[in-house]
């Protein structure tokens, strides 16, 4: 499962800030039971504009992380809220199958 969220950084902030503040917290978010990893991606041509998606096993264990209001997350995330806007995109199954295209020929 995948939850994924875009974030805007605000004028006068920076993209680093942000991430400093998504290393500390994705530390300790990964201690989690089902999180398998983290990923934060800048937007080609907006560098104010990130994507982060989260991966776990399962919505109830990401829902049973969030649930426990661990103090030293919030407080992560607390101070990272004056430079940026939180949009949730949702949460997202893994794909049940993948289509690529046949491998090119030399």
């Amino acid at each position: 499962m995948k939850y994924i969220f875009e974030v805007q950084i605000k004028p006068g902030s920076h993209a680093e800030q942000y991430a400093d503040a998504w290393v500390r917290a994705s530390e300790l978010i990964q201690r989690a039971p089902g999180a398998r990893g983290t990923e934060l991606h800048r937007k080609i041509d907006e560098p104010d504009k990130l994507i982060a998606i989260a991966h776990w096993d399962s919505k109830a264990q990401r829902d049973a992380m969030q649930e426990k209001h661990n103090p030293e997350i919030d407080n992560i995330i607390r101070s990272a809220a004056p430079f940026v806007e939180i949009r949730v995109l949702g949460s997202y199954e893994e794909a049940e199958w993948v289509v690529t295209p046949p491998q090119a020929k030399a």
